[in-house]
Order: C-alpha cells, then structure tokens, then sequence
C-alpha cells in the first residue's frame, strides 16, 4: 500500500501528541482520588491532603507531572459536567458614546441614542452601526446637517484624532476602534478579577463583533458575589451633596401630589411622603433615611413623570442614591443622598485608581485607603479646595458608600472610604478597585448556573451512555463484519483517543452536547466502515480474490465517504458559526471527529488491514449470519414513489396544520426568561406549583408574567420557567425573582431550608440545581443566528451538491428531502410537547439537533447519489427508473447498518444521557427515521422526475416496467 510508512508515522506522532496532552488530566485525577480516599466528604482534610500529594512528582522520563501543572492543563469541563456560573457580559455601549463625546447634550444626538436603544432589542447589527443608522435619519429628517466631527459630536477634546473638516466615514471608522479597545479594555479588567477570584480553570472570550465577553468559571459557588463582581464597572466618583434645608420644599410638594395622583406615581393616595423619610433619625449628610421595605415606593415616586416635573430650577439635575448599605446603628433602613449633578451628569471626580489597600480608621473600623490617578487627584485637589466645610459623597456605581464633611483641600489625591465594611466586603472592593474601572458599565444579558450535584450527575448520565452506545456499536459491527469489525473497533478506540487528545491540545471545554457529538462521531465511523465493507463485498460476490476486492472497496468507497464527511462537516461549520456556549462545544466536537473518522476509518484501518493480507492472511468481512443480507434484494422505489409521495404530502399538511394551530413551546433561548432546575424532598405536583408561583410573580400593575412549572426527569424535580423582570439586567432584579421563587415554594420545601441552601444547596440537598438567563437582546440574537444557521446550511448543501453532481435536478432533491424532514420535526414538536414527559421546546440545542439531521440525512442522500452517479457511466443500457432502482437497492445494506447503528447510539443517549439532552436525542431520533426515508422515497424521487424529459437521446434498456429514459440533458 502506497504511503503507508506516512501514514504510520503520522499516526504514531499524533498518538504521541495525545498521550502528552491526556496524561496531564489522568495524572489531576488520579492525586484528586487519592485524597479523596482518605478525606471522604470532609473538605478541609481534602484540601490538606491535595497539598500533601501535590509534593509528589511522577517522572515518566520524556515529562514529569507535578499535581498544580497537571491541574492547569486537564481537559476542561463544561458547566454541565462539572458546575459553577456562565455568564455573558454586555458592556453599555451608549456609555462609551457619551464618553466619546464628552457627555453632549446635543438634542439630535439624544435622541438617535434613544431610537438605537429601541432598535436594538430587535437587531443582530452592532449597536454603534445602529446608532450611526439612526444618527443619519434623524439628521436628514430634521434637516440639521450635522457632521459627526461637529464639537457638540465626536469633535471634541476626548478624540483628538478628529478634526473640524474630517469625513463622516473617518469619523465612524476612528469610533469603532475606540470603542473596540475599549471593549478590549474591558476585557482585561475583566480577566484581572476573575484571577484575584481564584478560580479554577476561568475561561474568558470576547465575542467577536459585538461589545460582549463571556465568562465560564467552573465549581464557583457563591454566584451572586461572581455577578457583583463582575457587573461592578469600579466608577468611582465623587460628587458635591444637597442637604435636607434644600430638599424639604420639594419633599413636601410631593407629599401633597401624592394625595392628588397618587395612582400615576405608583402609589396609593394615602401614602404619606415625609413619614417614609425618617427625617427625625438622619444622623448623615443624607436627606432621608428610608426602611428597607419603603425604598421601592421612594424611588416610584422620585423617578415618576410627575415626580421629576415637580423639581424646582435648584434640583433640576440632582441624582438621588442610596447609601451602600445600612449603617451600624440601624441595620433595618438606608439613607438616601441627594448628589448635586449637572446637565451632563459628569461627576467633578472621575479618575481610576492607582492603588488600593484595607486599612483601619482612629475607631479600629475597617476602611478603604486609595490612591487615584494624576487626572483624578488634580480634579480632588479643586473639589475639595472648592467644598472645606461641606460634605462629598464617594460613590461607586450609583452607591453612596460614604458622604464626609471635608475639613481641608486634598492635594495629593489619597482618600479613605469607609462604609460599614466586614473584612471581606472590603477585599472584594480593593479587589475590583485595584483590577481597575471598566470604561463603561456591564450588565448580565445571559446566564448559567449548573449546581455541582447536577454537573457529577451529568458526568454520570454522560459516561453511562457513552459506555452503552459504544458496547452496542463493538457488538454490533463485530457481529456483522466478523474479522473486518475487528479492525473496524480498534480504528474507533483509536479515532477516541485522538478527539479527547486533541481537544485537550486546543483547551476546548469538553461539555454534554460535547459527549453527544461524539457518541455521534462513532456512529460516522461506524457509516464509514459500512460503506467500505459493503463495497468490498460487492467486489467479493463479483469473483476477485480478497486482497482485490478490499482494494477496489476502498477505491470506489472513497467518494461516497468524502461527500459524507465534507457535507458533515460542513454542517458542524455552520453550527459553530451560528451557535454560542455549548452548540459551539457540540459543533467543535463533531468536526474534530469527523476529520479524525476519516484519518482513522479510511487510512490507518487501510494500513491495517492491508498489512495483514499483504502477509497472505485472511480477513472476513461478514459472518455467517450476515452472509447474505440484503444481497438480491431489488425493490421497484420509482415505482412505489407517487405512494411516498402521498404519505409525505400529508405528514407535511398536517405538520404546518398543527404549527399554524398549535404552535410552539418556546425555549427562553428564543423569548427571553428565566429557567430554574429545582429539586424537592418529596414528589410534587407541577400545576399546584405553578398556580402558587403565578401569584407571586405578578408585576407592579398588577398583571400575570409568564410562568411555567413542568416536572423535569423524576417526580420530586421541576423546570419552571418566567419572563418575570427580564427586562431589567440587575443583580438586585435576579436577587428580586429568586426570593419571590423561594418564597412560593417554601411551604414544599424542608422546613429547616434557608434562602441561602435554596439557591445553593450541597449535593443531595434541595434547591435551585441549575438556573438559566436569556436577556431579550440575546434571545433574538439566538433566534435571528438560528435561522441563519438553517438558511445556511440548505444553501451551503444545495451548491455542494450542485458542484458535485453537475447537475441541478440532485441539487433540488436533496434540498426538498431536507425541508421535507425539518417541517415534520417542527411539526412533531408541536404537535407532542405539551404530552411528552421530557422537554420539547424550540431552542439552542433543536437548532443543533435539526442541523445534525440535515446533516445526516444529506450523508445518507449523497451514498445513493453517488451510486447514482457511477451507474450513469456503468449502466448506460439501463432506462432511468431502472437506474435509480438499482442504485437505491444496491445500498439498502449500507442504508440499514448506517441508520440501525445510529439509532441504537441514539436511543443509549436518550435512554441513560440526561433529562437535558432527551429532548435533543428525541428531534434526532425522528430525523434519522424520516431522513433515511426521504433519501430513497423523496430526493432520489424528485431528481429522477426532474431529469426525465422524454425520448430524446433514448438509452435502450430497462430493469423495471418504467419505460421513461435518462437524456444528455
């Protein structure tokens, strides 16, 4: 065999390079068993005994494993597999245009950055084109003319590069890359943090084209302190105070408002204003001290339209906070400040810190001693000259942490922040302060939150099924290859061990829809070896000596098995562009497997096989059960096809009747929502859940959100799902919706459960095991790549197919068998998720699933095509319909084994994968059935009656009663 020494010595470098790469994470694990050994369930011995055996050192001779490298470089798990948060940053980017313009209060500029607010939430295009959209529009619509250079613009002293007279083009391409380092910025400050969390294993990306950046940190625990961390943009400021004698006649025109229209600022008429301030208990510079309870109705009547149109000239532009957190003497209130802003609402102090430590104030408190940047300390030095004898509030992201009266001018920028602090809340704000500001503020738009139990469960499902579906393939394939399946096996054990190499090698993050793809690899490299053992057999029945027939099997196998794998892979491409987080993983998994089947299945087993009957041995491609299979069978498909027709033309009527009707159940990936996995005690019944959860989740105005509480795998667990706040990207709104969730399942839940073990219980206890959310933006970004991906995918699959075959009529049947097989996948799950006991909604992973089956069924189109096609050079004797007959009969065998396989690898990971992935399994399940049907009975179908035109150029000759004929069309 030619090339075979390259071959092998590819093959034994690239083993070479795995065995590197895996024996990192082998070695991590191996020390972590040990210490679990003798530490059980105790983590603190654990953690004494991994520093015990960390001293250890393995030496193979080419490496040594010392246990804390070794952990840096194991293969990562996803959340799903091993726990801990996923969250997707949004840096506001309407923030860094007011930045990059110096704050103007330009009317036209106002108002385009409101219209790109508006437009954003149904828009995939970045929100500065939107911006430079809208900006044009209301430019030309009000006849202004305005430059973008203009000094009210980006002319201005922030961005010396632009010039009175520089091009609106220039200008947009100078903001973009501003902005775009900006973001870069953010990123960095971002990465800075997470390090001084400590996590293990942090994976942080920017999303390229947008102002995003996802953060993966498996095993944290403490996620609201994760999401504080991260959302706190570090903005510190410092501001000049009104006091109360400034405050008290707006404060009491209001109390009289209210009696008037109460209704339209949020509240009841007999709500009495001043009696919520607590004036008499002020002992600060602010002008209100508000009870816990009583802070929301403050801020609906500060914030309210006929709140803000009561402001006298003197309080036009003042920003109301509240205080960080309550003061020591009364733990059950906060005081509200009243900061004096500007048209602009620039603070006077706005400078990063240099340098930041936890000291001690004269009372032993625990303070924050700063040090700011040159620009900040000139600004403090002129506020506080400006302000002796008054106070200055210190604010940091819209909270007051302390407002003190200056005594003397400030030269030299240092300054002390005091605010009630424990030891460890001042460690978190030297921490952010001292990974620096971000240049704009970032909100969470997406998040997900796998509990540790669940990520070992998923661990278990995952393995579980993987270890079946690979024990029903070796049994299956050795059954029906006899010898050949041998070599068939130990091509797959290998193909395995080169994917987990790999993906090590590129620190791809190995997730559940991971383990799916490739489960699903295997079942390819199952096809692969079909399609080459059917052909050799076919040599074998037509006479030649075993060593010919495995020549000319792998020879006329070679086509059929590059269109299969370049048509798959062309699908895990579109997958990976469109999708995000663990479809991403998914597609990654399944190309790597794809061009690793094709290494393994067709050149090493090539090499193998060929070593062997090159030394005059033997090498069976069957058994005696499977001798003759499918060997004589000839069925008249063109023929019977107006019948598949028929059949065909009503599931897909009934589909698009019951999509019209029925609809969907929509995932939040595609609305928007919340989703918590909670696991109870006890077995509970989802309709009473649900009809609790309605009440609590009502909004301000008194209307139902969406909820949804639906049992989820066993009895004792639930999905439940709500658009409750979604629009509102806070940590304190997620806070707001998981007490409410608490609250409405209290009376289901252990007596002795606290809020804290609710939204973080330890393994085995009840809680939130998992939690998921979508921001609006997000889900219609989600949605919009969706459709994309699947418009891609047909496109991309039509001109393969086109390219290939040279003819358009292929093209067309492939591409209708495909439409053929999503609409009754859509239409099957509208039909069935409100009566299947698993999830069925249309999200992410039905995407993912839908482009898999696309993907399959053009592998399953492209074997018979390809038949197709030699017979058109062979059998040139034979009419068209007798053509296509003997191509579609010719691989029945290849067509059962492909699709057998592949369903009993499917059923394994349905059956023992998860209740995550069922839904996932279930759409592939329908679409590996139906895609095998519509390969023979509706794309070979529809290409021969698109290729039949009648009698010219006649080819003589037939095989079944049709008497129609192939032309030179």
């Amino acid at each position: 065999m030619q090339g075979k020494g390259l071959i092998t010595i590819v093959a034994i470098v690239l083993g070479l390079i795995c065995l590197n790469e895996l024996l990192p994470t082998w070695y991590a694990s191996k020390i972590e068993k040990q210490a679990t050994a003798i530490a059980g369930d105790n983590p603190e011995k654990y953690q004494k005994e991994i520093a015990k055996l960390s001293k250890d050192t393995l030496n193979l001779g080419f490496t040594k494993l010392y246990y804390s490298k070794a952990k840096d470089k194991e293969m990562k798990l996803g959340l799903d597999l091993k726990g801990g948060i996923n969250v997707l940053l949004e840096i506001n980017q309407r923030d860094l245009v007011n930045d990059l313009t110096n704050y103007s209060t330009n009317p036209i500029l106002i108002e385009a950055l409101n219209k790109t607010d508006e437009v954003q939430k149904n828009s995939t295009k970045s929100y500065i084109d939107n911006f430079f959209d809208q900006f044009e529009t209301i430019n030309k619509a009000k006849g202004t003319n305005l430059k973008l250079a203009d000094p009210e613009l980006f002319g201005n002293t922030t961005l010396t590069e632009v010039k009175y007279n520089t091009p609106d083009d220039q200008v947009k391409s100078i903001v973009k890359r501003k902005i775009d380092a900006s973001v870069g910025t953010a990123f960095e400050v971002i990465r800075t943090r997470i390090d001084k969390m400590g996590a293990v294993q942090p994976n942080v990306q920017r999303v390229p084209g947008t102002a995003r950046i996802s953060v993966e940190m498996p095993g944290m625990k403490d996620i609201d302190k994760v999401k504080k961390m991260l959302q706190t943009s570090a903005k510190l400021q410092f501001w000049e105070v009104q006091q109360v004698p400034e405050m008290a006649p707006y404060f009491q025109t209001l109390t009289s408002m209210i009696a008037i229209k109460g209704d339209s600022m949020g509240v009841a008429k007999n709500v009495n204003f001043m009696n919520l301030l607590h004036l008499d208990k002020l002992r600060t510079n602010g002008v209100a001290n508000v009870k816990l309870s009583d802070t929301a109705a403050v801020n609906k009547i500060l914030n309210s339209k006929v709140g803000q149109s009561l402001r006298p000239a003197n309080i036009k532009y003042t920003q109301f906070m509240w205080g960080y957190k309550p003061e020591a003497t009364d733990a059950e209130s906060l005081v509200l400040y009243a900061i004096r802003g500007n048209i602009n609402q620039k603070a006077p102090v706005d400078g990063a810190v240099e340098t930041a430590n936890i000291s001690y104030d004269e009372l032993s408190r625990v303070v924050v001693d700063m040090q700011m940047d040159s620009k900040g300390a000139k600004e403090w030095k002129t506020l506080t000259e400006k302000n002796v004898g008054k106070p200055v509030a210190v604010t940091l992201d819209g909270r007051v942490y302390t407002a003190p009266n200056v005594v003397n001018a400030i030269p030299n920028g240092r300054t002390q922040i005091s605010g009630n602090f424990s030891q460890e809340e001042a460690k978190e704000l030297v921490d952010v302060l001292g990974a620096g500001k971000l240049p704009a503020g970032a909100k969470v738009v997406q998040a997900t939150v796998v509990g540790p139990s669940l990520g070992q469960e998923s661990i278990d499902a995952g393995v579980m099924s993987f270890g079946i579906a690979f024990l029903l393939i070796i049994v299956y394939i050795i059954f029906y290859y006899g010898g050949a399946g041998v070599y068939a096996v130990i091509a797959m054990i290998i193909n395995l061990f080169y994917i987990f190499g790999i993906m090590d090698s590129v620190d791809a993050t190995l997730t559940l829809p991971g383990i799916a793809g490739i489960v699903l690899t295997m079942a390819m490299a199952v096809d692969t070896n079909v399609i080459i053992y059917e052909r050799t057999k076919e040599e074998l029945f037509a006479g030649k000596s075993i060593l010919e027939a495995y020549k000319d099997g792998f020879k006329h196998a070679l086509s059929a098995i590059v269109d299969g794998h370049l048509t798959t892979l062309l699908t895990a491409g579109v997958l990976f562009l469109f999708g995000t987080g663990p479809i991403k993983g998914f597609a990654l998994t399944l190309g790597i497997g794809i061009l690793m089947t094709f290494f393994t299945s067709v050149l090493i087993s090539r090499a193998m096989i060929f070593s062997r009957l090159n030394k005059g041995k033997q090498l069976s491609v069957w058994t005696g059960a499977t001798k003759n299979l499918f060997r004589n069978t000839w069925i008249d498909f063109i023929g019977k096809r107006k019948y598949a027709y028929i059949i065909s033309a009503v599931l897909t009527v009934v589909s698009i009747a019951s999509i019209a009707i029925h609809g969907f159940k929509y995932g939040i990936d595609f609305t928007g929502g919340r989703n918590y996995v909670v696991r109870f005690d006890k077995n509970v019944n989802a309709e009473e859940i649900e009809g609790k959860l309605v009440t609590m989740f009502k909004t301000e105005d008194g209307k139902n959100s969406s909820v949804e509480a639906k049992t989820f795998g066993s009895d004792n667990q639930l999905k439940i799902s709500t658009d409750y706040l979604i629009d509102d990207e806070s940590l304190k709104a997620d806070q707001t919706v998981e007490q409410k969730l608490y609250d409405g399942l209290k009376t289901s839940l252990p007596a002795n459960t606290t809020m804290k073990d609710f939204k973080a219980p330890e393994k085995g206890h009840v809680g939130i095991i998992s939690s998921e959310k979508v921001g609006p933006t997000v889900a219609d970004d989600i949605k919009t790549h969706g459709i994309l991906a699947v418009v891609a995918a047909l496109g991309g699959i039509f001109i393969y197919i086109l390219i290939r075959f040279r003819k358009w009529q292929f093209s067309l049947g492939a591409v209708a068998a495909l439409f053929h097989d999503a609409v009754i996948i859509l239409g099957a799950y509208s039909l069935l998720h409100k009566f299947m006991p698993f999830n069925m909604e249309i999200n992410q992973d039905f995407v993912a699933a839908i482009l898999t089956v696309l993907g399959y069924s053009i592998n399953d189109t492209v074997i018979i095509f390809d038949r197709i096609r030699e017979y058109l050079r062979e059998k040139k004797s034979l009419t068209l319909a007798g053509l296509f007959d003997d191509s579609i009969s010719s691989t029945l065998g290849r067509t059962f084994n492909t699709s057998f396989t592949t369903i009993l690898v499917i059923l394994a990971i349905f059956i023992f994968g998860g209740d995550n992935l069922r839904g996932f399994m279930f759409a592939m399940l329908i679409g590996i059935g139906f895609g095998t049907y519509s390969s023979i009975f509706i794309a070979s179908a529809i290409a021969y009656d698109f290729l039949k035109t009648g009698k010219e150029d006649e080819v003589h000759g037939k095989t079944t009663s049709d008497k129609e004929v192939l032309t030179s069309k």
